[in-house]
């Protein structure tokens, strides 16, 4: 299946209806038409990689198919589960311990040489 075929294909798969999408725009501006960019500053998107959270309406949605090759849309669970997963894999570690002296010698017992 060529990419452009899975792309149309992956733009018409219905995604569960949420009262409130987060859309992260991932994709940069420079080289983008105009009107893309205006679509995208009107929903408050200005730099790659950030994360915004509006109201599930029909002229979001208008605008969300005008760009949809530069945004990912995700709904409220789908949100949830990947700050949850970030969040454990963030999670703080035990110190690592680094002992820059030596370990002390053993002294060889009789008893360990016969």
């Amino acid at each position: 299946m060529s990419g452009s075929a899975f792309n149309a294909f992956k733009s018409r798969v219905p995604v569960e209806w949420s009262p409130r999408l987060y859309i992260t725009l991932v994709r940069g501006l420079p080289g983008t038409r105009k009107l893309h960019r205006r679509t995208l500053e009107a929903m408050r998107l200005r730099r790659c990689h950030r994360t915004v959270e509006h109201r599930t309406t029909p002229s979001l949605l208008g605008m969300l198919t005008q760009v949809k090759r530069l945004v990912v849309v995700e709904t409220e669970e789908m949100y949830n589960a990947r700050r949850q997963a970030d969040e454990l894999r963030r999670a703080p570690r035990p110190p690592l311990v680094v002992s820059h002296n030596p370990p002390p010698k053993v002294a060889a017992s009789p008893e360990a040489a016969s």
